[in-house]
């Protein structure tokens, strides 16, 4: 098992646009995506991008059946999702709290699409087109988001949604390092 270093808020590389990737099915992209589902577990998350671990390159992975961060959440199933695009179903949006490894002990309410289509390639270069809505299209467009050097802050509207964990939600795991 390898834990990678999750970079933080204030670090340039998470701004970056990530750039595509181009090799499938290699020794090194098993070993960095065996890597990040050992991060994500190892940190509780709901997802993980690339650029959180320094890597830059437009993969993200999530999925989960519980998670202790969203414990009311459905579950995701378990994605590699590589050189994704976004496709909005719906105009419509949704306001819900986001929390991110990469900006550990916060939470805020950010919008999003509800109802969209995602489609990219697995690890090996096969194609996935899913069409998704609720918490698994939050969780992808949060993801997605971290490609496109955004944070979730950076979508906050309302900041008076915003703030520690802690405060805000105390009933959640005292121990959680969001």
């Amino acid at each position: 098992m390898t834990v990678r270093e999750i970079l933080k808020m204030g670090d340039p590389r998470l701004l970056r646009v990530a750039e595509p990737v181009r090799e499938f099915g290699t020794p090194a992209m098993e070993a960095l995506i065996a890597d990040m589902f050992d991060t994500m577990h190892h940190a509780n998350g709901a997802g993980l991008a690339a650029p959180q671990i320094g890597v830059n390159l437009q993969l993200v992975i999530f999925g989960f059946k519980d998670n202790q961060r969203y414990p009311d959440a459905p579950a995701v199933p378990q994605t590699v999702l590589i050189n994704p695009v976004l496709t909005p179903l719906s105009k419509h949006k949704e306001e819900a709290f986001e929390g991110c490894l990469s900006v550990p002990g916060l939470r805020g309410s950010v919008p999003r699409f509800t109802h969209l289509r995602y489609e990219g390639v697995d690890q090996h270069g096969k194609r996935i087109e899913r069409e998704v809505d609720g918490f698994h299209a939050r969780v992808v467009q949060h993801e997605v988001d971290h490609l496109l050097g955004i944070l979730y802050p950076m979508r906050i509207e309302d900041f008076t949604k915003f703030g520690y964990t802690q405060v805000m939600f105390p009933d959640l795991d005292p121990d959680e390092d969001d």
